[in-house]
């Protein structure tokens, strides 16, 4: 069964960056949000919105489409995995994907696809975001 991560409580996050910190310190050992492959953003106003943004794994993803030199691997059943040694840090990946779920890594020039692990889902304190899995 493939596994996904989604937001199932998008109204119950309190933007405490939690998902975001354990993401970039299992991956890249640092404690930052700078690192995280995905992004919780606060809205202006009184009711303290939060926007997740977190790759849904699209199975024909924009930004494997616009990577010129297919740094990008597509995982099964959708989503991609960066191919390092391939990439030549063009960006194009980030601005082709739609739904702003591309992350960025400012300090090395990369960008950071959500691989799925569901780090960030075992962090949340309010059960937010989880790892679900998909039927097809």
């Amino acid at each position: 069964m493939r596994k996904k991560m989604r937001v199932v409580k998008r109204d119950q996050c309190i933007g405490c960056f939690s998902c975001m910190y354990a993401c970039s310190r299992a991956f890249h050992n640092e404690v930052t949000t700078d690192k995280s492959a995905m992004r919780v953003r606060a809205y202006a106003g009184t009711e303290g919105s939060f926007s997740i943004r977190m790759c849904t794994g699209c199975p024909d993803p924009d930004c494997k489409s616009a990577c010129p030199v297919e740094a990008l691997e597509l995982l099964p059943g959708g989503g991609v995995k960066l191919i390092e040694e391939k990439c030549i840090r063009c960006g194009k990946c980030v601005k082709a994907c739609t739904l702003h779920a591309m992350q960025w890594d400012v300090e090395n020039k990369k960008p950071l696809p959500c691989i799925h692990c569901g780090i960030c889902a075992k962090f949340c304190p309010n059960d937010v975001i989880e790892l679900v899995e998909l039927n097809n």
